[in-house]
């Protein structure tokens, strides 16, 4: 009985050091084998790197994570903030197109930022246009945005029109 454990552990710890030894070690693919120095540009004559590439960076979806090579290009992403470069709150996969304390958001819908940075809703409201609304009892915004009650007399109760 302890043998079969004991060997079980074994195999399971070659095969985690294994799996560690893998992902530290660059493949032959990334870079083509040539590496560069700290503070070179890889880039190709005649080539030329506009901005819009800066922002259309993806995260890496690896079931492994990032490693090495690649956290360079995330740490890029981070070093870019929409109080240095406003144009970054319009590009796809944004939150919003607008910069408010160093975040991409949107003041339309934002309960934070409601209509203009900084304008907070209470615990009991939603952000409608850029307007702090009741969702619960606002007939035009009856239990979210936009949601009218048709009816001439319903009321808005509890987020549903003509309750009870």
């Amino acid at each position: 009985m302890k043998y079969p454990r004991k060997s079980f552990l074994m195999v399971l710890l070659i095969a985690v050091a294994a799996f560690n030894a893998a992902s530290a070690t660059p493949s032959s693919s990334q870079g083509g084998g040539s590496y560069l120095a700290y503070g070179e540009e890889d880039d190709v004559p005649g080539e030329t790197r506009d901005s819009s590439s800066l922002e259309t960076l993806e995260p890496p979806t690896s079931l492994r994570g990032t490693g090495r090579l690649l956290a360079e290009a995330t740490s890029l992403r981070t070093a870019l903030t929409c109080n240095k470069y406003p144009r970054i709150c319009r590009a796809k996969g944004s939150p919003g197109p607008d910069c408010c304390n160093k975040k991409c958001v949107n003041v339309s819908t934002d309960r934070l930022n409601c209509g203009m940075c900084g304008h907070k809703c209470r615990y009991s409201e939603i952000c409608c246009k850029g307007q702090c609304v009741n969702a619960m009892f606002d007939k035009k915004h009856c239990g979210g945005c936009n949601n009218k009650c048709k009816r001439k007399n319903s009321a808005c109760v509890y987020g549903m029109c003509s309750y009870a």
